[in-house]
C-alpha cells in the first residue's frame, strides 16, 4: 500500500527535490517510515535542531537557486522552525516547511502538542500555508507551496497531520470539489516596455556623476552591470546581500553600503547626481543620496517592492539582467572620466586603508588580520558565510571577492546563529566546493557547537573536505557591546554581555574535526593555510580583541575623537594602546 508518506517523497522526487533538512519526532512518523522504503530519496540531512534544520534550507536555497526544504514534527519542533522561516521571508529565500500535526480525531481537544499552526505560520508563511485533511488534496498542496516559494521568493508551509500521513494515498479525480494539480515551474523573464526604458534611459544620459546600488536581486546580470558601468563611467556600491554580485576586484566597486559600509560608497553616494538601484531594498535611505540631490531610477522583480527607499523618477518592473541587457542600446557612453577616476582613487585608498588598519596591534588578535589574511588566501569558487555580529562588520569590509566567490549573511532578520547551519547547507548542496563561516563566539555558544557535530557527521561524504568555521573568541558579544557604548554612550554591562571562555579548538577536536587555537596575529596566515589545505573540515579558534571598533564608514576622526570617552568610560588606558592605528586610518580616508 502506498501511504500519503510514501506519495510526498514520490512528490519530492518528481520536483527534483534532493535533501531534506529536519529533525525527527513522533508528528512526522508516518512521513520518517516512508524514508525506510525510499531508495531513490530525497536525502534526510539530520540536525541538531529545528531551527538549524530551516537555516540549512535557507543556506541550500541561497547557494543553488532552488527551493530549499525542511521538515519537522508537530508543536515544539514547528515552533523552532520559525527563526530559520522569517529569516528566509525578510532574505526573500525559497523554503518549503513541512511539518507534522496532531492526528484529526484530537483536534480541539487540548491534545499533547496541538498547536494551531495556522495561526503560528501565517505571518512567516504568509504567502502559501495549507493543512492536507484527505489524500487527494497532497498534491495541489504540495505544488503550490513549491511554486509559490519559488515565485514569490519565500517560505511556505505545508501541514501534514499525523494520522493522515498513514493513510493509503489515492489521486484527485476528475470530479467535483478536486483539484488535480501538475509538476513544473519555468520562472518568466520580465522586462519594462520600451516607453519605461526610453524614461530610464533619459535620466541616466543625462547625469554626469552616476552611481549605481545593487542588491542580491542583480546576481546573475554581472556582465550586464559591467557594460553598464563602463558606459556610464559609474562607481558601483553593494547592499550587503550583493557583496558577491560585483568583484571587489573591480577599480570602480565601492564595496558595501550603510552602517557596515565603506568609505568610498558613502562618498560615491554624497557626490553622485543619479542614482540607478538594480534588484536592492537596501533600507537605510540617510546611506543614499540626500532627497533631491540625485535623480534616480530603480529596477527590481518584484512589483511590491519597488519605487521603496527613495524618490525614484523611474520605476522599471523586471528581471535584472534582461532589462539592463535592453536598456544598454539607449544609453550613451560619457566621455569625461573625472568622475570615475576619483572613485577609482578612493577605492584604491580604501583597500590600502583596510590593509593597514588590519595590521594594527591589538590584544591579542586583531579581528580585522583575520578576515584580511583570509581575503589574501581566498580559493577559487569559494562560498563565504558570516554570522550577525561582529563578523558581519569585517565580512563586510575586509573580505575582498573575486569572481567566483559567493557569500552571504542573515541580512535582514540579522539573526544570530546562522553561519555555521548556512555553511552545512551550502556544502551538502555543492560538497566540491570549499565553504568558510566566520562566526563570533556567542554565535557559536548559542548553536554552533552543537552543529559542528552535523558537521562531523557528514563531512566524510563531501569530494573536498575544507569547511572552516573561524570563531572571533574575544568572550565579548561584541556587537552589542560596540552599540552600547556609540548609541547609549554606556559601558559595557558584564552581566549582559561577557561570555564564559570556551576552547572551541578542543570541542572540535572531540569530535573528530581539525582545530587550531590562534593567538597572535603572525599566527593567523600559517593557521589559514593549513586550514585550506586539511583534509577534513577545521575549526579556528581565533582570541580576538573585543576593543577593536567596527566605525561606521562616515565616521571623521573628530567625531572618534569626541566619543572616545563616552566609549570606554574610564578605560582611556585601553584607548590608547588603539588610537593611534585608529586615528592613522581615518586621516588617510578624510584626506
Amino acid at each position: 500500500m502506498k501511504t500519503v508518506g510514501d506519495y510526498l517523497l514520490e512528490r519530492l522526487r518528481d520536483w527534483q527535490v534532493d535533501t531534506v533538512f529536519g529533525y525527527p519526532g513522533d508528528g512526522i512518523n508516518g512521513i520518517l517510515a516512508a524514508w525506510t522504503q525510499a531508495e531513490e530519496g530525497p536525502r534526510f540531512i539530520q540536525s541538531r535542531h529545528e531551527e538549524m534544520s530551516a537555516f540549512q534550507a535557507v543556506g541550500y536555497a541561497k547557494f543553488t537557486g532552488r527551493v530549499g526544504v525542511c521538515l519537522a514534527t508537530s508543536g515544539p519542533g514547528a515552533i523552532h522552525l520559525l527563526n530559520g522561516l522569517y529569516d528566509a521571508k525578510l532574505d526573500h529565500v525559497p523554503v518549503v516547511a513541512i511539518v507534522g500535526q496532531t492526528s484529526r480525531s484530537a483536534m480541539g481537544g487540548s491534545y499533547q502538542q496541538e498547536v494551531d499552526l495556522h495561526s503560528l505560520f501565517k505571518d512567516v508563511a504568509s504567502e502559501y500555508v495549507e493543512t492536507v485533511n484527505v489524500p487527494e488534496q497532497l498534491p495541489n498542496v504540495l505544488d503550490r507551496a513549491i511554486r509559490t516559494a519559488l515565485a514569490r521568493s519565500a517560505p511556505t508551509a505545508v501541514i501534514v497531520p499525523s494520522d493522515v500521513q498513514e493513510l493509503a494515498y489515492t489521486p484527485p479525480e476528475h470530479a467535483f470539489k478536486m483539484v488535480p494539480s501538475s509538476l513544473g515551474f519555468a520562472a518568466a523573464v520580465e522586462v519594462p516596455d520600451e516607453g519605461g526604458l526610453l524614461a530610464a534611459a533619459d535620466v541616466l544620459n543625462s547625469g554626469q556623476k552616476v552611481a549605481i546600488l545593487v542588491g542580491q536581486g542583480a546576481r546573475g546580470a554581472r556582465r550586464e552591470l559591467e557594460t553598464v558601468a563602463d558606459l556610464l563611467n559609474a562607481g558601483v556600491a553593494k547592499a550587503l546581500l550583493g557583496k558577491d554580485v560585483l568583484s571587489d576586484h573591480l577599480p570602480y566597486v565601492t564595496g558595501s553600503i550603510g552602517l557596515l559600509g565603506t568609505r568610498p560608497s558613502w562618498d560615491l553616494m554624497r557626490g553622485c547626481d543619479t542614482l540607478l538601484t538594480v534588484g536592492s531594498s537596501f533600507p537605510y535611505s540617510q546611506f543614499l543620496p540626500d532627497f533631491g540631490q540625485a535623480r534616480a531610477v530603480q529596477i527590481d522583480a518584484d512589483p511590491t517592492m519597488i519605487g521603496m527607499r527613495y524618490p525614484y523618477e523611474v520605476n522599471l518592473v523586471g528581471d535584472a539582467a534582461a532589462t539592463l541587457r535592453e536598456l544598454t542600446p539607449y544609453l550613451l557612453q560619457k566621455e569625461d572620466r573625472s568622475w570615475r577616476s576619483g572613485i577609482e582613487d578612493g577605492v584604491r585608498r580604501w583597500w590600502e586603508v583596510m590593509a593597514a588598519a588590519a595590521m594594527v596591534e591589538a590584544d591579542p588578535v586583531n579581528p580585522q588580520r583575520l578576515f584580511h589574511d583570509f581575503s589574501e588566501r581566498l580559493p577559487e569558487d569559494c562560498i563565504v558565510v558570516a554570522d550577525s555580529g561582529s563578523a558581519a562588520d569585517w565580512y563586510a569590509r575586509q573580505l575582498r571577492f573575486n569572481d567566483t566567490t559567493h557569500g552571504s549573511l542573515s541580512g535582514t532578520l540579522a539573526t544570530m546563529g546562522s553561519a555555521v547551519p548556512y555553511a552545512i547547507g551550502a556544502k551538502i548542496a555543492h560538497p566540491g566546493k570549499p565553504v568558510v563561516a566566520f562566526s563570533g563566539d556567542g554565535a557559536m555558544q548559542m548553536n554552533g557547537l552543537a552543529e559542528l557535530i552535523t558537521i562531523k557527521r557528514y563531512w566524510q561524504e563531501w569530494s573536498d573536505p575544507r569547511l572552516v568555521v573561524a570563531v572571533l573568541h574575544n568572550n565579548d558579544l561584541n556587537q552589542v557591546t560596540w552599540e552600547m557604548r556609540s548609541l547609549q554612550g554606556a559601558p559595557k554591562f558584564p552581566d549582559s554581555q561577557t561570555l564564559p571562555s570556551v576552547d572551541y579548538a578542543a570541542f572540535a577536536r572531540s569530535v573528530g574535526l581539525a582545530a587550531m587555537t590562534v593567538r597572535s596575529g603572525a599566527e593567523l596566515g600559517p593557521a589559514w593555510g593549513s586550514a585550506l589545505a586539511a583534509d577534513r573540515p577545521t575549526v579556528l579558534d581565533v582570541h580576538c580583541d573585543p576593543d577593536v571598533p567596527p566605525i561606521p564608514p562616515h565616521s571623521s576622526w573628530d567625531q572618534i575623537q569626541k566619543t572616545a570617552k563616552s566609549l570606554w568610560r574610564g578605560d582611556e588606558d585601553r584607548w590608547g594602546v588603539l588610537k593611534e592605528g585608529v586615528k592613522t586610518k581615518f586621516q588617510e580616508l578624510r584626506h
